[in-house]
């Protein structure tokens, strides 16, 4: 089916454009699709009478092309061409194309151009579809106002949302700073706790207080301090000097830390002071060495930047403490020790000469550790012209060793005046021993030479066994069963030994302390003593015993670290023709 129209004016126009939609619905294109084609054609149809000349209409119904969308359907194609001479104008024609379902129209939809009855209807049936269209408008708006509505409440949503994200965001950002700022804090205390227990294990292992205070500047200077000095007052207690600040010298006199500086520095415990004169453009921290009667002296320190954090204040102030107390022990440890061995060395006796024999003694004190008191020998006179040498050693160090092993050294000699052999003498020890001190305990070896007699007694409790060295320069060691030590809680009766000695021998006493390694055990130090008396000539020790002995200690004490007392006591039996 084809329809055709010529177009000259507006009512031609409008009598197009009606019949154009009576066919649409004829042909049972849905009204909105049919409004569509009414309102493109009405729009074309204005531009063509503006233009003017004339114009041709083509309506025609059909079948899609193969290769359209609409392939195989029925379509209704409007065609607008210009006439000739408006074509030679180069106008192109207008096309519109619409889908419909019925392929023949329903009824007859021709246009009586002069009826106006059918224009009317016409017309009316125009405006239902308007109507049609304008409530499905109506619906798409009511529609959209919904979606718009929805579109707001989302958008308000997502706005909360983000605005949630954010809090959350930023409770997670100040959670995170506060998470590091926690491990920072735990980090630095664990590296501070970390520097005052080694810092402290530094300060402590030396018993040297002059050691100590040239330790502590090595451990702060310079990541806790710039400069160190220490101000240790003198044994009178003058705490005057004006080579210090006067913030040292409060701290000293009021026993807590001053902090010297143009602004408070607001650190705990520490009392604000102005700048020092000596130093008035930096701030000084004065801590005094605090003991449990006075101040031992002050140390003051100046920050390693413009001034110290609030905690490294707490941990010098406590490293100060710990200086103190390893100061305070050091001076004590040596104060005793000077005074165990002046004790000591005045109980040491003056050796006999007695005619045929000789005495050479050696005494040295421990050099590590309060570990001196304990060593001691002794050479006396019996009344019946007998000389005793003894050698013992009391177990534990410091005074109290030095003190028991004065009154067994006096015990001894009052024993010896009513004579008694060597083992009498020490049985009698014992028994001393045991109900003055039950908890202290001893060893000795006695050995008695008589001018007359060439035998030799000796007797041992507990003791390393004498070294004897024959004059031919065979060296055997006297290790006939001992006693057990002296004070121990039982009852013993301690044997004498004899042995006949010709001129030329010597013997040697000594303590423990020269022969014992803890690596290596007694054994290997007495065949190393053995080794070193058999290494002499037949001469040496006639003519120069008191060098012989220092011969002897110089190789055994070699690869000694001195953690004891050593005693060395040489009896040697003059050759004949000497004295």
């Amino acid at each position: 089916m084809t329809r055709t129209w010529q177009i000259t004016d507006v009512v031609d126009a409008a009598r197009a454009r009606i019949a154009t939609a009576r066919l649409a619905a004829a042909y049972g294109v849905p009204p909105l699709e049919r409004t569509r084609l009414a309102a493109s054609l009405s729009a074309q149809l204005r531009l063509c009478l503006a233009k003017g000349g004339t114009w041709r209409l083509t309506l025609e119904a059909g079948t899609a092309s193969p290769g359209a969308p609409e392939a195989g359907q029925g379509v209704l194609r409007a065609v607008v061409t210009p006439s000739h001479d408006v074509a030679a104008a180069g106008e192109p024609p207008w096309r519109v194309t619409v889908s419909c379902p019925e392929a023949e129209p329903a009824a007859e939809a021709d246009v009586v151009a002069d009826d106006p009855v059918a224009l009317a209807e016409a017309l009316l049936g125009a405006d239902e579809d308007t109507a049609l269209v304008l409530d499905r408008l109506t619906e798409q708006e009511d529609l959209v106002a919904f979606h718009r509505e929805e579109l707001q409440q989302t958008n308000q949503g997502v706005v909360a949302l983000h605005a949630e994200l954010d809090a959350a965001g930023r409770a997670q950002r100040e959670a995170f700073a506060a998470e590091r700022k926690a491990r920072t804090e735990a980090e630095n205390a664990r590296r501070r706790l970390t520097f005052l227990a080694d810092a402290s294990a530094v300060l402590t292992a030396s018993l040297d207080h002059h050691e100590i205070v040239r330790r502590l500047p090595d451990l702060l200077v310079p990541e806790y301090a710039a400069s160190v000095d220490v101000w240790l007052f003198d044994q009178d207690g003058d705490r005057r000097s004006p080579a210090h600040p006067a913030a040292a010298v409060v701290a000293a006199r009021t026993g807590r830390p001053q902090y010297a500086a143009a602004h408070p520095g607001g650190l705990p415990g520490v009392d604000d002071q102005p700048p020092s004169a000596l130093a008035p453009h930096r701030p000084l921290l004065c801590i005094p060495l605090p003991t449990r009667q006075a101040p031992l002296g002050v140390v003051t320190l100046s920050p390693p930047g413009e001034s110290w954090d609030p905690d490294d204040a707490v941990m010098l102030i406590e490293l100060t403490r710990r200086t103190s107390i390893a100061i305070d022990h050091a001076q004590r440890y040596q104060h005793n020790r000077d005074i165990a061995e002046t004790l000591q060395r005045a109980l040491l006796t003056e050796l006999p000469a007695p005619p045929g024999l000789a005495l050479a003694a050696r005494y040295l004190p421990a050099t590590h550790g309060l570990n001196i008191g304990g060593d001691w020998y002794d050479a006396f006179r019996q009344p019946d012209g007998s000389v005793i040498a003894v050698v013992g050693d009391v177990t534990g160090h410091g005074l109290r060793a030095a003190v028991m092993m004065s009154q067994l050294r006096t015990a001894l000699r009052a024993y010896a005046v009513d004579g008694g052999s060597p083992g009498r003498l020490l049985t009698r020890l014992h028994t001393f021993l045991h109900h003055l001190q039950p908890d202290l305990f001893a060893t000795a070896v006695i050995a008695r030479f008589h001018p007359d007699d060439p035998t030799m007694t000796w007797a041992a409790a507990g003791h390393p066994p004498p070294v004897l060295r024959t004059p031919d320069g065979r060296v055997q060691t006297l290790d006939a069963k001992p006693g057990a030590m002296l004070g121990i809680p039982l009852r013993q009766e301690i044997a004498d030994h004899t042995v006949r000695l010709a001129p030329g021998s010597t013997l040697a006493l000594y303590t423990d302390g020269l022969v014992e390694r803890r690596a290596r055990g007694i054994d290997p130090g007495i065949a190393r003593l053995a080794r070193a008396l058999g290494s002499f000539g037949p001469a040496e020790l006639d003519a120069d015993l008191e060098g012989s002995a220092d011969r002897i200690l110089r190789p055994l004490l070699s690869d000694s670290e001195r953690d004891d007392d050593v005693c060395l006591l040489l009896c040697h039996l003059r050759g004949p023709g000497r004295v």
